[in-house]
């Protein structure tokens, strides 16, 4: 991070230096997570209910942390403010002022993390680009990101997500994006939105409005392209549609579910083949290209890039074959209606001479709707032509339920009350070739079903982050309020 020194630390956060705090120390780093430390650190003790970073305050300095942000007085050199949250995000927006980077923002109901992590591959080759770590999206992941700009930073891309009015606003107030990117309005979470998708479209329009410099919205989803009037500076649009000013045509895709198409952009076509997974990677593909492009990348340049392109962030679309021959798709990091659709048909698209499994669990935060989602659901899997469906948990139930009546269906379907017995139905019946899908809103942890079946059993990236910590890291993922408030996971859409 570009380096500030305890009392800057102390007149950005509007807080005060306790006795023993050198006033000139510099600051190098920001961590909330104590096992994170490094010489140079600032450690930020943020309260929950399971886990209080002020317990952690003695130990985060000697562990090499010059001081830490908290709300009261630790026994070692502290910066006292308030709230630390609210001083995070103040310290951010002060590093924010002093920062020459371009900051892209970007939202949507699906497709975020997949687009952002495009975005820090496309710019990357334009200069350095800092990018959030996974779905660091919310009032604390989003700080801890801006907080990572060094003096040579050129783009910063922050992810920004929302469970109600106004959410993005506050996100925007600390980031002052120069680049707004809205990708779509679906019903992820439309639970949360007294007003369904409308609400959803007027709380993804924020970025629309606060972005100082470019504006680029998806010309295939009509509430997305209506915040055009909501925005006060030049507009992009990316999709399939003609009008778009980047866009695809003649889309294939193979038998490894990864598309072909070719992109238009700058008067320039540029055939090009994704890395990633799934058919609904070419709007993300496109809306990527249409922000760097805009930025300055060559058109050749962007598809170079997304060709080479591969998943950077757990559990989205990622692809194991095991030893027996089993392909497993795990794209169990959150559901909703449009994205199991699209992770459904990416499974057809990847089956070959095996069979096609679809392990899905529940969907959450629809409200009212839950019920006929996931109804929607069942039946959607068997009239694609799924081979085998595995509902999992009581949630699901009304998927296997939906799924059954399809009286044409020539697949099997089966409900289990977890996921210990959804992985012994599947060892015991799936055989080389087959292809199996995993899937669920994220709360529900059925990525231990895709773990189970590759033998990772949990471990390495994709495994539970346990042990002493300044605050639950796993929190900061897609969710509003949590860490430093209620400490529970949440999903933000």
């Amino acid at each position: 991070m570009i380096a500030l020194t305890l009392a800057e630390v102390a007149a950005a956060t509007g807080g005060r230096l306790t006795a023993g705090a050198d006033r000139l120390t510099p600051v190098t780093s920001v961590v909330i997570d104590s096992r994170q430390v490094g010489p140079g650190a600032l450690f930020v003790a943020l309260p929950g209910e399971r886990v209080d970073g002020h317990d952690f305050a003695a130990g985060a300095v000697a562990a090499g942390a010059v001081a830490v942000l908290g709300a009261r007085e630790t026994g070692v050199p502290t910066v006292v403010a308030a709230d630390p949250a609210a001083a995070l995000a103040a310290l951010a927006a002060h590093l924010r002022d002093l920062a020459p980077a371009t900051v892209v923002g970007v939202t949507g109901s699906a497709g975020k993390t997949t687009t952002k992590d495009l975005l820090a591959d496309l710019l990357g080759r334009l200069g350095p680009t800092v990018a959030a770590v996974g779905s660091f999206n919310n009032e604390i992941g989003l700080p801890l990101t801006l907080l990572r700009t060094e003096p040579d930073t050129a783009f910063v891309v922050l992810e920004m997500g929302a469970r109600g009015i106004g959410h993005i606003a506050t996100l925007c107030a600390v980031a002052r994006p120069h680049v707004g990117l809205v990708l779509n309005v679906g019903s992820a979470h439309v639970g949360e939105y007294a007003d369904g998708r409308n609400g959803i479209a007027a709380a993804k329009g924020e970025l629309a409005e606060a972005a100082t410099g470019l504006v680029v919205l998806n010309a295939d989803d009509p509430l997305v392209a209506a915040m055009a009037g909501r925005a006060g500076v030049q507009v992009v649009t990316f999709g399939r549609v003609a009008a778009a000013d980047v866009r695809a045509e003649r889309v294939e895709v193979g038998g490894d579910g990864r598309a072909a198409f070719d992109l238009l952009a700058g008067g320039e076509r540029h055939r090009l083949r994704l890395g990633l997974v799934g058919a609904h990677q070419v709007a993300n593909a496109l809306a990527a290209a249409a922000v760097a492009t805009s930025l300055g990348l060559a058109p050749a340049e962007a598809a170079a890039a997304l060709e080479e392109a591969r998943p950077r962030s757990r559990w989205r679309m990622e692809v194991t074959t095991t030893a027996d021959g089993v392909v497993v798709l795990n794209d169990s990091y959150n559901a909703n209606p449009e994205s199991m659709r699209a992770a459904l048909t990416a499974l057809m698209d990847m089956r070959g001479a095996g069979r096609a499994w679809a392990v899905l669990g529940p969907m959450g935060e629809l409200g009212a709707d839950a019920e006929a989602a996931h109804d929607t659901l069942g039946r959607l899997a068997a009239g694609l032509g799924v081979s085998r469906l595995v509902a999992v948990g009581a949630g699901a139930r009304r998927v296997h339920q939906a799924a059954e009546h399809e009286g044409a269906w020539a697949g099997e379907s089966t409900w289990v009350p977890g996921v210990d017995e959804a992985l012994a139905l599947l060892a015991a019946q799936v055989r080389p070739g087959d292809v199996v899908l995993v899937k669920a809103s994220r709360s529900f942890g059925l990525e231990r079903v895709a773990t189970g079946l590759t033998a990772d059993g949990g471990a390495g990236p994709a495994g539970r982050r346990d042990g002493a910590a300044g605050a639950a890291i796993e929190g900061i993922e897609n969710t509003w309020n949590t860490v430093g408030h209620s400490g529970e996971p949440g999903v933000r859409g």
